[in-house]
């Protein structure tokens, strides 16, 4: 089964993680989904602003700091995705703390390390 990720603060700027992020997720076959400020394509991955709801998010993987994570907690919510990554410096208790409360697992880590090391 292919783990559907949605990158949450997705950058069109190529020196940022969350695009390097996405480009490692296509590398590795994954289905991809990209919500970021600026409406572009990174790759083949369309970047969009607006808060889709998509079937079948495995992972959330969270490229926001924390103070621009909260207009976010209800649409991950929906999502109802199996985790949520929070790479460095995204880290957010307050979030933990709303996702253990639905049974949504978490993580402190940093995706393009789980794609390097095959723990994705």
């Amino acid at each position: 089964m292919v783990k559907k990720t949605l990158v949450l603060g997705a950058s069109l700027n190529t020196q940022k993680y969350s695009n390097k992020a996405v480009k490692a997720l296509i590398s590795k076959g994954l289905d991809v989904v990209a919500l970021g400020h600026k409406v572009g394509f990174i790759d083949k991955v369309k970047v969009i602003k607006a808060k889709k709801i998509y079937n079948n998010i495995h992972t959330v993987t969270i490229y926001l700091n924390k103070k621009f994570q909260g207009q976010f907690y209800n649409y991950v919510l929906e999502l109802n995705p199996k985790r949520v990554i929070f790479n460095p410096g995204t880290e957010n208790h307050e979030f933990y703390k709303i996702l253990e409360k639905r049974s949504i697992n978490y993580e402190e880590s940093c995706t393009l390390v789980l794609l390097s090391t095959d723990q994705f």
